[in-house]
């Protein structure tokens, strides 16, 4: 039985990926700071699959939260690591307080360094396993919001370069990016969900396409033909319209 490691697992894209990885059988340990809504979802994973789940909160803002998940991380020989925990923020780059861009930073772009390390070196030793690393469609764009567009533009490119390091070692790492997904995710930041109904997409479908193209070894997965198709019109266009197009949508969400 695989041990499956999901960050940020309370809700929306992590929560169905816990619930998905539960259904297939595996033993899962769900990593978040709401101790309480933790051992909830553990109670009803495990009553609902009968498989193993187990609360493990934690702070990935902080240095001792990672090094808890990390021990853990090697003490299970996790088999698959979800890097879903993210922060935003609704405030402009210069008017946010330092410390929520510096805890945003540590949760989105250092927690998935370290947990990612710890997790591949175990699974390159062994010769197996899958590493998913949330990042977003926003990753593409900048204007959108500035730090959290250039967090998922690294977690995207750091991704594809650690796949590419253990190609031949029996280790699948994959950047998720989804578009707008209906989660707690815009709710938390403050900020309104920009956008037409039709962009949106549930976190069901995103994790159904996630798992579906991590088993066919793809290491960026775009989650629905509107969002592969807007990916590429981004790679086409000049990067002044890349600015504007992310700047229409950060006035959107405020």
């Amino acid at each position: 039985m695989v041990t499956a490691f999901v960050t940020g697992a309370t809700s929306g894209i992590g929560a169905c990926f816990a619930h998905a990885l539960a259904a297939e059988g595996h033993e899962v340990v769900l990593v978040a700071r709401d101790a309480a809504r933790l051992k909830t979802l553990a109670a009803e994973l495990s009553a609902r699959y009968g498989s193993t789940a187990l609360a493990l909160p934690a702070d990935l803002a902080s240095a001792e939260g990672c090094a808890l998940v990390e021990e853990r991380l090697a003490a299970s020989q996790a088999g698959i690591l979800v890097n879903n925990a993210g922060i935003g923020i609704a405030d402009r780059f210069h008017e946010a307080s330092l410390d929520l861009v510096q805890r945003q930073l540590d949760v989105n772009v250092t927690a998935v360094l370290r947990l990612t390390r710890v997790a591949v070196a175990g699974m390159v030793a062994r010769g197996e396993g899958a590493v998913v690393n949330v990042s977003s469609v926003a990753g593409f764009l900048s204007g959108y919001e500035a730090t959290y567009s250039a967090g998922k533009n690294w977690v995207t490119s750091f991704s594809e370069g650690v796949a590419a390091e253990v190609r031949g070692d029996g280790v699948r790492v994959m950047a998720l990016c989804p578009g707008f997904t209906r989660t707690e995710f815009h709710d938390r930041a403050g900020v309104r969900r920009p956008g037409p109904g039709f962009l949106w997409l549930s976190p069901e479908r995103v994790v159904a396409e996630a798992l579906a193209d991590l088993r066919r070894g793809k290491v960026v997965s775009v989650p629905s033909l509107r969002y592969k198709a807007f990916v590429l019109a981004l790679d086409l266009l000049p990067r002044a319209a890349v600015r504007a197009i992310g700047q229409r949508l950060a006035r959107e969400r405020l």
